[in-house]
C-alpha cells in the first residue's frame, strides 16, 4: 500500500438487502495518478464508486481523503472535499440546456470564484458542447451527453475524478476518444479512478490497476503486470 495516498479506503463493505457487493476492499490512490479496476458485470464496481461519493452506505470500513475521513459525509461535502463522479448512465439534467448543466456542477463554493474561466475550459476540451450550450441536454446524442457528464465533474475543479464505466453504449471511435479525454485530464494534474469492463483499454491507459471478482479486489499491480498476468488474459482478454 502507498503511504502518501491521497484517497485511501479501507476495508470498505456495502451490502444490499443482506448481501453483500463490496467485501473488505482497499486500495491507495496517489495524487496525480490514474488507476483503474477492473472487473466483470455485477463484480462490485458500481458500488465502490457509489460509496466512495457517499451515495450508497458502506456497511464496514472507511474512505479518507488527504487523511480526513469521509465515511459518513453526504455526497455534497464528498464533493466540496474535491471527489467528483462521473456516473454510469451520465444522469444528466435533460430538461435543462447544457450551459445551465455545466453551471450546476460550478456551483460548488470550491468552484465558484472561477465559474467562467472553468466554462471556457470545458468548451474548449469539448467544442461540440460550446456549439450546443443552449441546447436541452436531453435532445443531445449519447456521445454529447458523455462528454457533458464529464464536462459537470470538471467544473467542480476536482482533485479526483471518478468515471463510471464511461464507455457504455458509445461506438468504438466514440470510446476512443473518451478514453484520450480521460487521459488529457490526467496529463494536466487531476488525479482519476477509472472504472470499467473494458479491461485492455483501461490497463493500456493507467498506471496501476486493481481486479475485482464478487465483492472483492483479487489481484492488484501495475498494470503491465496485470496485463501480462495469464488469468487476466484468460478472463478477459480472450487470449
Amino acid at each position: 500500500m502507498l503511504d502518501d495516498a491521497l484517497l485511501a479506503i479501507d476495508n470498505l463493505c456495502v451490502a444490499y438487502d443482506g448481501s453483500n457487493a463490496l467485501n473488505g476492499v482497499s486500495l491507495r490512490i496517489s495524487k496525480g495518478e490514474l488507476i483503474c479496476v477492473v472487473g466483470a458485470n455485477g463484480a462490485g464496481k458500481t458500488s465502490l464508486i457509489r460509496s466512495i461519493a457517499g451515495i450508497v452506505p458502506s456497511s464496514g470500513g472507511s474512505v479518507r481523503m488527504k487523511g480526513v475521513d469521509i465515511t459518513r459525509l453526504p455526497p455534497w461535502e464528498i464533493c466540496e472535499m474535491g471527489i467528483a463522479q462521473v456516473a454510469e448512465g451520465r444522469q444528466i439534467f435533460s430538461a435543462l440546456s447544457v450551459e445551465d448543466n455545466l453551471l450546476i456542477g460550478g456551483a460548488l463554493k470550491r468552484a465558484r470564484d472561477d465559474q467562467m474561466g472553468t466554462l471556457e475550459f470545458v468548451y474548449q476540451l469539448f467544442e461540440r458542447l460550446r456549439e450546443r450550450r443552449r441546447q436541452l441536454a436531453g435532445t443531445l446524442s449519447g456521445g454529447e451527453q458523455q462528454m457533458l457528464a464529464i464536462g459537470r465533474a470538471i467544473m467542480s475543479k476536482p482533485e479526483v475524478v471518478m468515471f463510471d464505466e464511461p464507455s457504455i453504449g458509445l461506438s468504438p471511435a466514440l470510446t476512443d476518444v473518451m478514453f484520450g479525454v480521460v487521459k488529457s485530464l490526467n496529463d494536466q494534474g487531476i488525479t482519476v479512478l477509472l472504472v470499467e469492463q473494458n479491461v485492455a483499454k483501461s490497463l493500456a491507459l493507467s498506471s496501476r490497476g486493481y481486479v475485482l471478482e464478487n465483492g472483492s479486489v483479487v489481484l492488484h499491480g501495475s498494470s503491465k503486470e496485470l496485463l501480462e498476468n495469464p488469468d487476466i488474459q484468460r478472463a478477459y482478454l480472450g487470449m
